[in-house]
């Protein structure tokens, strides 16, 4: 009895998170650019005084899939913590961190204390995709 129990509400459990998820994903739509991109690390010498911290106050750790955005990105909705795909990378990454105004259509791939990858990877254009709110 016990077991048959438990099993119901992990199913009423399971279900009631799966419908919720799918209509939370209504709610947005994914654009697709193609930008300018290159890769930072968190080093004074690429950032400020303290290379750890992003623009917005979050952590930067080597391993964590984040990326830096151009001023103009971020009025087309790249904003704070806005889920993106990256061309030739695997996963989704993070907006975490704002690029100096003198860049325009461009990002920069987080790539923790690692400077030769970043200087491997150079400048290359690639397109993403990056979530927005759906218009209703």
């Amino acid at each position: 009895m016990a077991s048959r129990l438990c099993y119901f509400f992990i199913s009423l459990l399971f279900f009631s998170c799966n419908k919720s998820a799918i209509e939370n994903e209504k709610e947005y739509s994914w654009e697709t650019i193609r930008v300018t991109a290159s890769a930072y690390n968190s080093v004074a010498s690429q950032t400020d005084s303290d290379p750890h911290i992003a623009a917005w106050g979050d952590s930067l750790k080597p391993g964590m899939k984040y990326i830096a955005v151009s001023k103009d990105l971020l009025r087309k909705g790249l904003k704070h913590n806005t889920p993106v795909r990256i061309e030739g990378f695997k996963g989704l990454y993070l907006v975490k961190d704002r690029m100096h105004p003198k860049w325009k259509n461009k990002i920069d791939i987080y790539m923790g204390t690692d400077v030769k990858s970043a200087k491997l990877w150079g400048r290359k254009k690639v397109i993403i995709d990056y979530r927005t709110k759906a218009l209703e």
